[in-house]
């Protein structure tokens, strides 16, 4: 987490049971201090040598400047690629712009190649966008690294080090004339004016500044602010830097310039990203303990956690390993306490056996796996959707464990507290499915009204209920008063064999179906949560779109170009992935005739789950992919075009005289 873009983010953070959460991080309408109970459960530039000319640019202009920006930048470790970008979204965010800013690596411990995306606008972004507008290649081996991440096309302004000696009409883009290319020398220009090659990423900023009207003077604030402490001459000459690309810039002018509107009037915006927005849910939601190890792409987790929690009487423990790291939090369940472990897939392999104990033991637990590429080691820096099966089935004997998907960084926050609220009521271990695209990407979201959330406590034993004490008894939810050690009359085995009603050890198959039964029917009305999905669009659509998790976005954006191609089209976008809630597709599905179901796994698992518990359409298909292969908005919104004129086909067909 970048200091300098979340002033102030957790120094005045206290529980949702205590004041207001997070008052730097969420907006909160009540003065500092203030109690509240927790709800209970219910100039000259360098020669312009390099260029290429003509320099043709469609079809933007002065008369109507650019609504959307999609800037991609690659270069090697340590050239501050993402710090570039963090500076450019800062600066985009105190202008009153909506931005996104994706950031991939290689998978190297030191050193290999950086990239990050930047989408800015003037209305809300939605997703890291397609091709680019803008593409800045530090080196050229670096940049290719990157494949269809960075995807240059035919309107692509192409900006790059002269020194990589590369000539302006030999680019290695195989099959692309982009629209304009620069070739700038870069770090000529950062020795020149800074005194050292470290300066590149503060040039290109100023190029970007320069060529497209991007947030000049926020740019520069967030520079002086970043670099105050380190003297004077290291600002100055960052400073200078900033200056030498805007001046390239206005001597090397775009043939038709491509400035960005301005955002209307600026409103209080934030800057955060989904690892760190999930942990700051989990302290809002009342998390006592949090155990786990470091694994990309969710250790920020941990360690955001691990600054915090313990400023509200919580405490993190890094374990020796996945295992224990998922048995100290049951522990602290077991204890009484919230807990939280959050992981990735290699490790999610690891937990399962303690997922299973949760589970039959019935104790609450909140899991996050941030999906990466997969199996195995697979590809740690490079987002997936490929953990839904294990999420789902990863455990011995007949399980059901509630798993909730985020589809962006704003909602993770809504995700985790909902899932420390079904972990609560239903006694259960619940697993939220992030990805590394939304936990590692940085949004600028509205402040978060934490008013609107309610606190699920678990459900303890009273009175009577504590005279015998019988911890699994039969009720009519399936929930039963959860005590814990220390609590007089409360003594109870909670282990990993089967039990009767008074936890004591059974080989019986009729208990055995007894505790089964409870244990499955206690979920009922969570599968009726019409809340935790959202659908869009036409009701009466004979075209459908089902996405989750990240590519969501994608399709949402999807949904809006195809409509206003005259389709009509609806969405369905789950938080709720399991249990299926059968009558929620149900309904959805009644009016379809064809359709998408879009995720980023090679094997469509969502589908797959979807055709296991409800009817799918046979019109509706998967249209999905591997890690690191993103979709594009246009691509979906062909698709659905291709779909409608097959079904228009079919009409017809229908209609003529059959042999």
């Amino acid at each position: 987490m970048a200091p300098d873009l979340f002033p102030g983010l957790f120094r005045v953070a206290v529980r949702a049971h205590e004041v207001g959460a997070f008052p730097a991080l969420l907006e909160v309408h009540r003065p500092l201090g203030e109690r509240r109970p927790r709800h209970g459960a219910p100039r000259d530039g360098p020669s312009p040598e390099g260029r290429r000319e003509p320099c043709k640019v469609p079809p933007a202009s002065s008369e109507a400047p650019l609504r959307d920006l999609v800037i991609g930048m690659a270069g090697s470790g340590g050239d501050g690629i993402v710090s570039a970008g963090e500076s450019l979204i800062a600066a985009c965010a105190a202008e009153g712009y909506h931005a996104l800013m994706t950031k991939s690596f290689g998978s190297q411990i030191r050193g290999g190649e950086s990239s990050c995306r930047v989408r800015l606008g003037v209305a809300p972004v939605l997703n890291p966008g397609g091709a680019l507008d803008v593409a800045v290649a530090l080196n050229w081996d670096d940049f290719l690294k990157f494949g269809s991440e960075l995807p240059v096309a035919g309107n692509t302004v192409v900006v790059y080090d002269s020194a990589t000696g590369i000539a302006p009409d030999a680019l290695p883009l195989e099959g692309i004339d982009p629209a304009a290319v620069f070739a700038v020398p870069i770090g000529e220009m950062a020795r020149k004016s800074a005194g050292t090659e470290k300066a590149k990423n503060t040039v290109v900023l100023g190029l970007l500044a320069g060529w497209f009207g991007i947030a000049r003077d926020g740019i520069l604030r967030g520079i002086r602010k970043k670099l105050a402490k380190k003297g004077p001459e290291v600002l100055a000459a960052n400073e200078r830097a900033f200056q030498s690309g805007i001046d390239y810039a206005a001597a090397h002018p775009l043939d038709s310039p491509r400035t960005i509107d301005r955002p209307g009037q600026a409103t209080k915006k934030l800057i955060v990203d989904g690892n760190d927005i999930c942990a700051a849910a989990a302290i809002f939601s009342g998390c006592d303990f949090f155990g786990g190890y470091p694994i990309t792409p969710s250790t920020e987790v941990m360690q955001l956690l691990g600054r915090e929690l313990w400023k509200y009487g919580g405490a993190v423990l890094q374990a020796e390993d996945e295992i224990a790291g998922i048995g100290s939090a049951l522990g602290a369940s077991f204890a009484g306490k919230k807990a939280m472990t959050a992981t990735s897939g290699p490790g999610m392999s690891l937990k399962t056996e303690i997922l299973g104990l949760a589970s039959i033991a019935e104790l609450p637990l909140v899991l996050v796996d941030v999906q990466r590429g997969g199996p195995s080691t697979g590809m740690p820096t490079k987002s997936e959707q490929g953990d839904l099966f294990q999420a789902v089935f990863s455990a011995n004997g007949d399980v059901i464990r509630p798993v909730l998907a985020p589809t962006c960084v704003a909602d993770t926050f809504a995700v985790t507290v909902e899932a420390f609220n079904l972990a609560e009521r239903y006694q259960t271990p619940v697993v939220v499915l992030s990805d590394q695209e939304i936990a590692q990407r940085k949004e600028v979201i509205d402040p978060i009204d934490t008013s609107r959330f309610t606190i699920v406590e678990r459900v303890r034993p009273r009175g009577a209920e504590l005279e015998p004490y019988v911890r699994f008894r039969q009720t009519e939810s399936g929930v039963s008063p959860l005590s814990h050690p220390g609590m007089k009359g409360g003594n109870y085995l909670a282990a990993g064999i089967e039990h009767n009603e008074r936890g004591e050890p059974t080989a019986g198959g009729a208990a055995h179906a007894k505790m089964m039964e409870k244990r499955f029917r206690k979920f009922a009305p969570l599968k009726t949560r019409e809340d935790l999905f959202r659908i869009e669009g036409d009701p009466n659509a004979r075209l459908a779109l089902v996405s989750w998790g990240s590519t969501a976005g994608v399709c949402r954006e999807a949904l809006r170009l195809a409509r206003a191609d005259g389709l009509s089209v609806k969405l369905l976008v789950p938080w709720l992935l399991y249990p299926v809630a059968d009558g929620v597709y149900r309904s959805f599905f009644a009016s379809v005739k064809g359709g998408l179901v879009v995720e980023q796994s090679y094997q469509g698992q969502l589908y797959r789950l979807l055709k296991m518990f409800t009817d799918v359409p046979a019109g509706v298909q998967p249209l999905c992919r591997a890690g690191a292969n993103p979709f594009r908005p246009t691509e979906i919104a062909a698709a659905l075009r291709d779909i409608a004129l097959s079904l228009q086909r079919q009409a017809g067909d229908a209609r003529q005289p059959q042999e």
